[in-house]
C-alpha cells in the first residue's frame, strides 16, 4: 500500500452527499422561514421534516412517498404536492423535480445552519416572556440562588464572578462604542427609537449575527399592517396583557379525579358532588389539575365569530386560592404513605398564596382507621398552625359542595370590579403588595397554562431539588429545615466537601447543628446534624 494512503483521510469528516430532493428541501426551507418570521411554533415541525429529508438517500417522485419519513404528516405532504403540481404547470409536465431550476438559490443543508431557528422577534411588552423567563436557566447553571418563600434571589459565587467580568467588559467597551454610536446616528439622520428592553451586548451580538436586521424589521412591520390598512402601532389594544372588569368570569375548576374513578360508595360520593354543584348553579369546569383538587380562574369572555364553528379560546388567570380536599380515611392513608407531607410541600411551591385544606369527616368509618384520632387531629392542627394553611372542616359531601358554592360567589363579588394583570411564575417572590397585605385580593395572577405546567409532579428536576427531596426523607427534617441546609450547601458535592474539610468526627457530626431555620431562627440541632452526617458519610445503619 502506498505510504500516502493510510493518513489521507484520518481526522476528516466525510462530506455529506447532496440531498436527492432539492426541490422539496427548498420548499420546506421557505415554509420554515415564513413560519419563523411570524413566530409560529410550526417552524420546529418544518425543521424536523427538513432533517428527515436530508437523511433520506433516495429520490421521491411525489410528496405522498415522503409519508414513510419521520415528521411527514398529511398536512406537509399535501402542501408539497400542491407546490409540485404548480411547479409542473408552470414548467411543463416533463420538468425535472430532482434538480433546482436554473438561477434558483441552492437549497442547502439544514444541518450546517444551526442558527436558522434563532428567534429574531422580541417579546411584546406586557407578555409573560420577559427577562424573568431566563431566571430558571441561571438557577440551573448555579449562577443564581433561590431561597425563602416568597422567593428571594441572590448571586452565587460563580454568578458574582461572571457579573464582575461582564461589568468590566461593558465599561471597557463604552469608550469604543460612543464614537461609533454617534456616527451611526448621523448616517441615519438622527437618533432612532431606543429599545429599552435590550442590552448593549445583545445589540452588538445581533449586529454580528444579523447584519440585515434593519431591513428585516422594516419588512416585518409592513407585514403586520392589518386588513384595514391601519398601522398596528395605532391599532394595538392597550389592554393586551390585562383583563378589564366585565370582560371575564370566575370559574371553579374541579380536578377530574374528584368526579371519576373509584368504585362503590366512593364513586357515588363523587357523582353527588357534581350534582350538588349543578343544583347550586355553580359555573364549574372539570379538567386535570397537577396540584390541588379545586381552584378558581378568571376566564376571558370571548364572543363567537360569525362563520366559525368554535369560539376562540379566551385567556385564563388563576386566582390565589387552591383547595386540597381530604376525607379522614384518605388523610390517614396519606400520612402513612407520605403523600400528606409531599402534597403540602407542593402546595407551598405552586405559586398560589392562599392554600386551603378541606377536611371532610367520614362518619362511622372513623372507628376503623389505622391511626388514632389524636394523631389525625394533631396533623390537622399542624397544617393550620405550622404550615400556615387555612383549614375548613365539613361533615359530608353536601357541606363540601356548599363551601365551594359560597367561595365561588364570594370570589365573584370580590373580583367583579378589579383589573387583572398576567404575571410570570418567576415573579412570585417579589414580595406582597399593599393590596395583598390588606383585605384586597391580588390582581397580579399567573396564567392557568403556566401554573399547571409548573406544578407537574414528575417533571425534570435540578440537582438542588433532588437534594432537597433526599433531605426531606429523613424523619423530622421538614421543608424549612431542608431549605436552610440548601442555603449553605446547595448540592451534595458541596456538603461532602465541607465534611472533608472537618478535622475530626465530632466536628462533622455538629457541622449542621448551628444552621438556623424558620421564622423563629431556631438551630437545626445536633441530632439532625448527626443523622445527615451518617446518611452521607457512614456505611452502617443510621442510629
Amino acid at each position: 500500500m502506498p505510504a500516502s494512503e493510510p493518513h489521507r483521510r484520518l481526522g476528516r469528516k466525510r462530506a455529506l452527499p447532496p440531498c436527492p430532493n432539492p426541490l422539496f428541501l427548498r420548499w420546506l426551507t421557505e415554509l420554515r422561514d415564513q413560519a419563523q418570521e411570524k413566530g409560529l411554533k410550526i417552524q420546529y415541525t418544518y425543521q424536523k421534516a427538513i432533517n428527515s429529508l436530508n437523511k433520506y438517500p433516495l429520490p421521491l417522485q411525489n410528496a405522498k412517498e415522503a409519508k414513510i419519513l419521520q415528521n411527514f404528516g398529511d398536512g406537509i405532504c399535501k402542501i408539497l404536492d400542491d407546490k409540485l403540481q404548480r411547479h409542473l404547470r408552470e414548467n411543463g409536465p416533463d420538468a425535472p423535480i430532482h434538480s433546482l431550476p436554473e438561477g434558483a438559490p441552492p437549497a442547502g443543508r439544514a444541518d450546517n445552519n444551526s442558527n436558522s431557528l434563532a428567534p429574531t422577534r422580541k417579546p411584546d411588552l406586557g407578555s409573560k416572556y420577559t427577562a424573568w423567563s431566563s431566571v430558571s436557566t441561571l438557577i440551573q447553571k448555579s449562577l443564581l440562588v433561590k431561597t425563602h418563600n416568597p422567593a428571594r434571589y441572590s448571586l452565587s459565587e460563580e454568578g458574582l464572578a461572571l457579573a464582575e467580568r461582564l461589568d468590566a467588559a461593558e465599561r471597557g467597551s463604552e469608550a469604543r462604542g460612543e464614537g461609533s454610536q454617534v456616527q451611526e446616528e448621523e448616517e441615519e439622520g438622527g437618533p432612532g427609537v431606543v429599545d429599552l428592553t435590550a442590552s448593549d451586548e445583545e445589540e452588538e451580538e445581533e449586529d454580528r449575527t444579523h447584519p440585515a436586521k434593519t431591513g428585516d424589521s422594516q419588512t416585518e412591520t409592513e407585514t403586520k399592517v392589518d386588513a384595514t390598512g391601519s398601522d398596528p402601532q395605532t391599532s394595538r389594544k392597550p389592554n393586551a396583557g390585562l383583563l378589564l372588569p366585565g370582560t371575564y368570569e370566575i370559574v371553579l375548576c374541579v380536578d377530574f379525579i374528584e368526579t371519576t374513578g373509584g368504585g362503590g360508595s366512593s364513586h357515588q360520593r363523587k357523582q353527588e358532588l357534581v350534582k350538588e354543584l349543578q343544583r347550586n348553579g355553580v359555573n364549574f369546569d372539570i379538567r386535570k389539575l397537577n396540584v390541588g383538587d379545586f381552584l378558581w380562574t378568571a376566564r376571558e369572555k370571548v364572543a363567537p365569530v360569525p362563520g366559525q364553528l368554535r369560539a376562540a379560546v379566551g385567556r385564563e388567570l388563576v386566582l390565589d386560592y387552591v383547595i386540597e380536599r381530604k376525607r379522614m380515611d384518605d388523610l390517614c392513608g396519606s400520612i402513612i404513605d407520605g403523600r400528606f407531607r409531599e402534597q403540602k410541600f407542593r402546595l407551598k411551591r405552586c405559586g398560589l398564596r392562599r392554600p386551603v385544606y378541606l377536611v371532610e369527616e367520614c362518619g362511622a368509618a372513623a372507628s376503623h382507621l389505622s391511626l388514632p384520632e389524636a394523631t389525625l387531629q394533631q396533623a390537622i392542627v399542624n397544617t393550620q398552625v405550622v404550615d400556615g394553611f387555612f383549614v375548613k372542616r365539613v361533615q359530608d359531601v353536601r357541606e363540601s359542595a356548599a363551601y365551594l358554592t359560597i367561595m365561588t360567589r364570594y370570589l365573584t363579588k370580590l373580583y367583579q370590579n378589579r383589573t387583572l394583570v398576567c404575571r410570570s411564575r418567576e415573579l412570585e417572590g417579589d414580595g406582597a403588595s399593599d393590596e395583598e397585605r390588606g383585605s384586597l385580593p391580588s390582581c397580579s395572577l399567573m396564567s392557568f397554562t403556566e401554573f399547571n405546567h409548573g406544578a407537574v409532579k414528575n417533571k425534570s428536576q435540578t440537582v438542588r431539588e433532588v437534594f432537597a427531596r433526599q433531605l426531606m426523607q429523613i424523619s423530622g427534617l421538614s421543608g424549612d429545615k431542608a431549605a436552610a441546609i440548601l442555603e449553605r450547601y446547595s448540592t451534595p458535592y458541596s456538603l461532602l466537601s465541607a465534611y472533608e474539610q472537618c478535622s475530626s468526627e465530632a466536628e462533622k457530626e455538629k457541622l449542621l447543628s448551628s444552621i438556623r431555620y424558620g421564622k423563629l431562627n431556631r438551630n437545626l440541632g445536633p441530632a439532625l446534624s448527626r443523622t445527615v452526617w451518617q446518611l452521607y458519610c457512614s456505611q452502617g445503619v443510621l442510629t
